[in-house]
């Protein structure tokens, strides 16, 4: 006798063998729980080949054609992606309601003698626990925002930080961004904004609210996508720490950080274009030079002093910032940064 399937609204802290979306793939690319494994049980073509046959010949027939459909698309799964499954596999099986479609793959599953549990609810219900923990959540954190002037390599000493025990929400890795006109990540494209809220709360939910959990200052958007309300006011609102390093020391970090840049000059030329209004051709023209003659020490000097470092002090400065302290290095190099992220992790 194949085990029961199980249904559960509590599934964030169990342990499963795998979470399978069973949902098509621009519904899975949109957004999913975070670790889940694509296996569409109806692909996007074969949904709308559905719908169509739903509406212009009627449901015995469409729900003829989506059986024989599902039948192969589970057995294409289960010879393929699951071929290597161990007896005790145990897996999560979710689609949009928790329904039909997730429905047909644990019924297969389990009769194979795989404990399987649906999430209650589907997709829909687990979109509704995410969006009420992105309320919820932030008002409870010990929130520590780590500021300075562009180039003080806030999100790296963030991230050697977390590798030494230190609770941290990294906002420009969630949303792979850096947050400006040259933040776009080569190689990389930005989630779906439903996909950054997932990543984000799957990340805060994690924390231990006696602990400090310490987070980069940012606008309320990175790249295209919107920090939540909730988690955004918290951050307005929070203790800070401030990361100071003398031009020198900025400008040869900038440098290494964005030598994907130095590499392909022409993604300078959003930067150029939209500051030319802010600071004037006459700048610009010397930026540009410094650019022709490949001189980026000169560049980036520049830049920071004309444009970057002015911005930082007017918005510091509309600010009320309660700073814990003040973290001075003379260099940013891999030694420097990690003594830095020590200074943090040494707060909890």
């Amino acid at each position: 006798m194949p085990p029961p399937i199980t249904r559960t609204t509590d599934w964030h802290d169990q342990d499963y063998s795998m979470i399978i979306d069973v949902r098509s793939e621009s519904e899975f690319a949109n957004d999913h729980i975070p670790g889940a494994v694509s296996m569409p049980v109806l692909n996007d073509e074969q949904r709308a080949e559905i719908g169509t046959l739903y509406k212009q010949v009627g449901p015995f027939e469409a729900k003829r054609r989506g059986a024989a459909i599902v039948a192969r698309n589970i057995a294409q799964h289960i010879d393929t992606r699951l071929a290597d499954a161990p007896k005790d596999f145990a897996p999560l099986v979710y689609c949009w309601r928790g329904g039909q479609r997730s429905g047909a793959m644990a019924r297969i599953l389990s009769e194979i003698g795989w404990k399987v549990t649906l999430v209650e609810g589907g997709y829909k219900a687990y979109r509704k626990q995410v969006l009420d923990g992105l309320d919820e959540v932030p008002p409870g954190l010990s929130l520590i925002v780590l500021r300075g002037r562009t180039g003080t390599a806030k999100t790296r000493i963030l991230r050697a930080a977390a590798e030494k025990g230190a609770q941290v929400i990294d906002l420009e890795g969630l949303a792979a961004h850096r947050g400006s006109l040259l933040g776009p990540e080569p190689g990389r494209n930005q989630p779906a904004q439903r996909q950054f809220e997932s990543q984000l709360f799957d990340v805060m939910r994690r924390f231990d609210p006696q602990r400090p959990v310490f987070i980069e200052a940012e606008s309320n958007k990175v790249g295209e996508r919107h920090i939540p309300p909730a988690l955004w006011h918290r951050m307005r609102g929070a203790q800070s720490l401030q990361v100071t390093a003398p031009l020198e020391a900025r400008v040869a970090f900038l440098i290494e950080d964005y030598h994907h840049v130095i590499a392909e000059p022409g993604r300078l030329d959003p930067l150029l274009g939209w500051v030319t209004s802010r600071i004037g051709h006459e700048a610009v023209t010397v930026w540009r030079n410094h650019i022709d003659r490949g001189d980026w020490p000169g560049f980036v000097s520049c830049v920071l002093r004309d444009h970057y470092d002015p911005a930082y002090d007017r918005s510091a400065a509309k600010r009320d910032h309660r700073d814990l302290e003040t973290l001075t290095s003379a260099s940013l190099d891999n030694t420097a940064i990690d003594a830095l992220a020590g200074r943090l992790a040494e707060r909890g």
